[in-house]
């Protein structure tokens, strides 16, 4: 398996597939992982739903959580499945319980879209144990749903604190909505040119939601230009 995981790291998935084939076949999950998300993806093979689904689906059902969570990514895109958020959700948590990180963000993002409110407190214990495992993109939601009183008392301060520790794992979301609060002095000290600089770097990176508040920082600007 380390062999395998070094040739997929070089990008030789043939080499890997060849060395996850047969444990795949002789039950090991992680293997039968491994050879389905390389269906899944068209990596050393041709990309086949079907044949992904089947390994997928062995691997989830033998209890391992990376193959669980790539199986919920299957059904929650209808891809050689019909399209299921129920099935999606079931092997989500399946994953996100045994430890999986990237399960706990995405059981964390569709719990909060789902809009029930019930769901909120949830989606914000599981956002909470994504994040603390480094998962940027649920330190951005953290600070979303500190803001937005979210499963949750407002907290602007908490809100920004998110926001600066998702900025600084990468997320350009997080750098975006901490433009916004540095910006506006929400939770944290108003800083125009500061804000400028995280909205502009959240742009840059990909980040709409940054676009809202550059103008609005560009114009706070304007006055400490002049003088």
């Amino acid at each position: 398996m380390a062999r395998a995981a070094e040739a997929a790291a070089l990008g030789d998935h043939a080499t890997a597939l060849a060395i996850w084939g047969p444990l795949a076949h002789s039950g090991v999950p992680r293997a039968q992982n491994n050879v389905g998300a390389c269906f899944a993806e068209g990596l050393g093979v041709e990309r086949d739903t079907a044949l992904a689904l089947r390994w997928l689906t062995l691997a989830a059902e033998g209890g391992d959580a990376v193959g669980q969570r790539n199986l919920a990514a299957l059904h929650f895109k209808g891809e050689g499945v019909e399209q299921s958020d129920a099935e999606a959700l079931r092997l989500y948590r399946l994953a996100a319980e045994a430890g999986d990180a990237p399960a706990q963000d995405m059981l964390s993002w569709m719990l909060l879209e789902s809009g029930e409110i019930s769901a909120r407190e949830e989606a914000l214990r599981w956002a909470d144990a994504a994040a603390e495992a480094g998962i940027a993109t649920s330190m951005t939601r953290l600070g979303m749903m500190h803001h937005d009183a979210l499963g949750v008392e407002r907290d602007a301060a908490k809100a920004a604190l998110w926001w600066s520790r998702a900025a600084e794992a990468g997320d350009p979301d997080g750098r975006a909505m901490l433009g916004a609060a540095v910006l506006l002095g929400q939770g944290v000290e108003r800083d125009p040119a500061r804000a400028l600089d995280l909205l502009l770097a959240a742009e840059r990176d990909g980040s709409t939601l940054a676009i809202p508040f550059i103008k609005a920082a560009q114009a706070a600007m304007q006055p400490e230009a002049v003088s």
